[in-house]
């Protein structure tokens, strides 16, 4: 497996290109702003794209899908809680005084516990809510795609519509934190890190922030 993180837009939103290189097949998850740098990252990889996989549906985190939709030809999928979200993509941009325009219907639904592939690499899904509604978590190989469900350091905002602190705090507790301490988590912004060292180190999974 070979992961191109690509940090774009104003949003500085980590896109990622997920590759079986035996195979010569990729998933792009969460295309940010933009989308040509994004598609010249895939075509200089020389992979062949499946798939658009959507960790959330906020602004940041889809406002490529159109180009790159177009570009590719290939579905889309999105947990079905972050809909009203992804359908309401031109009222989110107006929120940050942008435009944008409506994306593509999606082409499928993550659902918890389903198995996702690229190639020969498989993916479960993890529905992590608390962010957005229908966040999920994409876990394999080692390796974690949350989106912005954790950070290095951080947890994600709670403070946008759909968000809700306490459930969020038990979805990185339920579906994140038992992973192995080795997982590396590749965040929606921001650096990588581990889960064991957010379980060790970050100040939002302590007891302390937790009232305990």
């Amino acid at each position: 497996m070979k992961v191109l993180q690509i940090p774009n837009g104003v949003f500085v939103e980590n896109c990622y290109v997920v590759i079986d290189e035996a195979a010569g097949e990729c998933a792009i998850i969460d295309p940010g702003e933009d989308a040509p740098r994004i598609l010249d990252a895939v075509g200089r990889s020389g992979a062949r794209p499946t798939a658009i996989w959507l960790t959330h549906a906020h602004l940041d985190h889809v406002l490529g899908v159109p180009g790159v939709r177009a570009a590719t030809g290939v579905p889309v999928v999105l947990h079905p809680a972050d809909l009203p979200l992804y359908e309401g993509v031109p009222a989110q941009a107006e929120w940050f005084g942008l435009r944008a325009p409506a994306p593509p219907a999606p082409d499928g639904a993550f659902a918890h516990g389903d198995v996702v592939t690229v190639g020969g690499l498989s993916f479960s899904v993890r529905h992590t809510p608390g962010h957005s509604p229908g966040s999920v978590s994409l876990v394999g190989a080692g390796v974690v795609f949350g989106g912005d469900v954790l950070f290095a350091g951080s947890i994600g905002r709670t403070d946008l519509p759909g968000g809700d602190l306490g459930t969020l705090l038990a979805s990185i507790d339920r579906e994140l934190l038992v992973l192995p301490d080795a997982t590396v988590v590749h965040s929606g912004h921001g650096p990588d890190t581990t889960i064991g060292e957010e379980r060790r180190t970050n100040p939002f999974l302590t007891a302390a922030f937790r009232g305990a």
